[in-house]
């Protein structure tokens, strides 16, 4: 009876209907209906050009295997896996736009396992909202079991109107997210915050990755909102080779300027090999990189920023470089600890933007703050402003090059060198440092003075700059050539008692 049985199942594989794994969606079909009848595994291709208008959802479905929405074009006919995406290059894109101020793609709660990869989304309705929303920052995602999990958008176009603009291009409240390869641009508003990627309502880990990134706001930014979750902050974020920037020609216009990058709640947080640039005074005094935490709305006590390390970023033409606050005012949040700033250029931070100019700006008590072999290139009266209380433990200045200006390292009511330092930190390490032009008497033991300025002849002090100016061109042009590095695990040692 074996053979028999045998025959039988093969007869009966034989005769069941053939199911293509990828489908095809012209323009005209209902993509919803495409995307509610895909199954793991399955790939659906939208019709090169067309446009599809709509509010569409990625749902849930069974199995592991993703599903992967993209343009149906040949693989020779997009951006490479490693290059970023352009205007040019997604001119065949297939297109959703929405038809209003919700999102054109969002996910539904709980899903997981989508990548959008190869298509162009437009600007919604008179820019108001997101234009993909990757999970749901209201209160409709209060619980871990209802974040999205493991999507991502590669090789994606995300773009304002250049007339109305847009609030948001990407937002990033999931599990297991990426960004790559993408181009968001025109993100900018009139009186509101706008961003090119927000998140502060999923858990992460988030990996966003050889992206431009273009808004008048804030080009990136991790908190800035309550998590409607308990106790989330949003952690394990690896933010590497992005061009974050915004066009000069925005300096005076009417969209609302603020930072480039940001952190108001973020735990275990890698910024590695970046471009920052274009930062003026307008709504805010003109810092690009900021670490405050913030308890936004009131209902945050556990913000915080925690574990960061920025490394190896060229930050350039910024009214004043960066800023650290060690904790929010009333009601208040957790204070800022393990804050590494190493191996960076900051070069043209200029009075010639408006702002005063300055390195740093840091205050009221941030825990164990490194800021080690980075170059400073500035023309304000300060390289390093300390204010508020408490004192700040277990900070760490060290060989670093700068020029040192009129005042250096001074604070609000001490004087340039060791009174500032004794009077906003406890046991601080300062030594290793060329602080060009600086008086020798007036810092511990162990920095140097010499002048002029010049990176070239730093030594031991400060970054590599020719090796980040090199950087900077590659990251500009968005192909990765550049050996891609692990996230780095951070150590963090806390001298709180």
């Amino acid at each position: 009876m074996r053979p028999l049985l045998l025959l039988v199942a093969v007869v009966a594989s034989a005769s069941a209907p053939y199911r293509s794994p990828v489908h095809l969606v012209r323009a005209g079909d209902d993509l919803q209906a495409a995307l509610n009848a895909a199954r793991a595994g399955d790939e659906i291709r939208l019709q090169a050009d067309a446009t599809f208008t709509g509010n569409f959802v990625l749902p849930v479905f069974d199995g592991d295997e993703p599903i992967t929405l993209r343009s149906d074009l040949p693989d020779g006919d997009v951006p490479a896996a490693n290059q970023r995406v352009t205007p040019a290059s997604a001119s065949r894109f297939a297109r959703l736009v929405s038809p209003g101020s919700e999102a054109a793609l969002r996910t539904a709660p709980s899903a997981r396992h989508w990548r959008v990869v190869c298509l162009e989304f437009g600007a919604n309705r008179n820019g108001a909202g997101d234009i993909i929303e990757i999970g749901d920052g209201s209160p409709a995602q209060s619980q871990l079991s209802q974040v999205p999990q493991d999507i991502v958008l590669d090789r994606v176009y995300v773009h304002g109107d250049p007339e109305n603009g847009q609030k948001r291009g990407i937002a990033l409240n999931g599990a297991d997210v990426t960004v790559r390869n993408s181009y968001v641009s025109d993100i900018k508003g009139v009186g509101v915050d706008t961003q090119a990627i927000a998140g502060w309502n999923g858990p992460g880990p988030f990996s966003i990755e050889n992206n431009y990134l273009e808004a008048a706001g804030e080009v990136l930014l991790f908190g800035g909102a309550d998590p409607s979750i308990a106790n989330l902050i949003p952690s394990d974020i690896l933010v590497r080779f992005n061009h974050m920037t915004r066009p000069l020609e925005w300096r005076g216009s009417r969209w609302q300027i603020k930072n480039v990058f940001e952190l108001k709640n973020a735990r275990r947080v890698v910024v590695d090999s970046n471009l920052i640039e274009n930062n003026w005074v307008a709504a805010q005094p003109g810092y690009a990189v900021l670490f405050t935490p913030r308890n936004q709305g009131g209902r945050c006590a556990w913000c915080t920023i925690e574990s960061i390390a920025f490394v190896h970023n060229v930050v350039r033409h910024v009214s004043a470089a960066v800023n650290v606050l060690g904790h929010d005012s009333a009601p208040g949040s957790r204070a800022a600890t393990g804050i590494r700033i190493e191996g960076n250029l900051f070069e043209d931070v200029t009075t010639r933007l408006g702002g005063n100019g300055w390195g740093m700006l840091v205050g009221d008590g941030p825990r164990d703050l490194t800021i080690d072999r980075n170059t400073f290139i500035f023309d304000g009266t300060t390289l390093l402003y300390a204010y508020g209380t408490p004192k700040i433990q277990g900070f760490q200045f060290t060989r670093n090059a700068a020029p040192h200006g009129q005042y250096g390292i001074n604070g609000a009511g001490a004087s340039t060198g060791t009174a500032a330092l004794q009077k906003f930190f406890d046991r601080p390490v300062v030594t290793g440092n060329w602080l060009s032009g600086g008086p020798n008497g007036r810092y511990p033991a162990g920095n140097r003075y010499e002048s002029p300025f010049d990176p070239a002849r730093a030594g031991a002090a400060g970054a590599d700059v020719g090796q980040l100016r090199a950087l900077a061109g590659e990251v500009a042009r968005g192909v990765m050539t550049l050996a891609p590095q692990p996230p780095k695990t951070l150590t963090i040692t806390s001298s709180a008692k």
